[in-house]
């Protein structure tokens, strides 16, 4: 990828990690935790679940000009870790790639578990990423943190 950065942001949730796992990457459920979309599904004609090789395509809200980004699982093992990276974006995102975490925390209370959520990010073209990754870094960082609040609102909640 080359000059990009990298943004982590995690939550705590009274959650098995299986649990978390499964609501982030359930498509018919997502936005209704997911703060930063407005269209989430699989683009893979005849797959209905998320899995290891699947596409999927996740558009923005409104205020983020409904920028769509497709990708594809390059790693899916559940309540332990997925990642995903682009295959088509946005004409100023030049890379993207995320991978979601998951770790139990001990606790006498009941299930608990933490989910790292890892974003690199490369803004295009590439001589405007000396000012657009610290725009995209903050971004991502303030979304990715409201996300992962409706995250655990909705499995704490649900």
């Amino acid at each position: 990828m080359g000059h990009g950065i990298v943004v982590a942001c995690s939550v705590e949730i009274e959650a098995s990690c299986e649990a978390v796992f499964d609501v982030i990457h359930d498509y018919g459920i997502r936005l209704r935790w997911d703060t930063l979309l407005s269209k989430a599904c699989i683009v893979d004609e005849g797959v209905a679940e998320a899995g290891l090789g699947v596409k999927t395509l996740c558009v923005g809200r409104a205020a983020f000009g409904k920028v769509g980004v497709e990708t594809v699982y390059v790693s899916f093992q559940r309540g332990r870790v997925a990642a995903v990276k682009m295959t088509r974006g946005p004409w100023f995102l030049g890379d993207f790639a995320a991978s979601m975490v998951h770790a139990a925390i001990p606790s006498s209370a009941g299930e608990r578990s933490r989910v790292t959520y890892n974003l690199r990010i490369a803004a295009r073209p590439r001589w405007l990423r000396f000012v657009m990754n610290p725009v995209l870094g903050f971004v991502f960082r303030v979304e990715t943190g409201r996300r992962l609040a409706g995250l655990k609102r909705y499995v704490e909640e649900g």
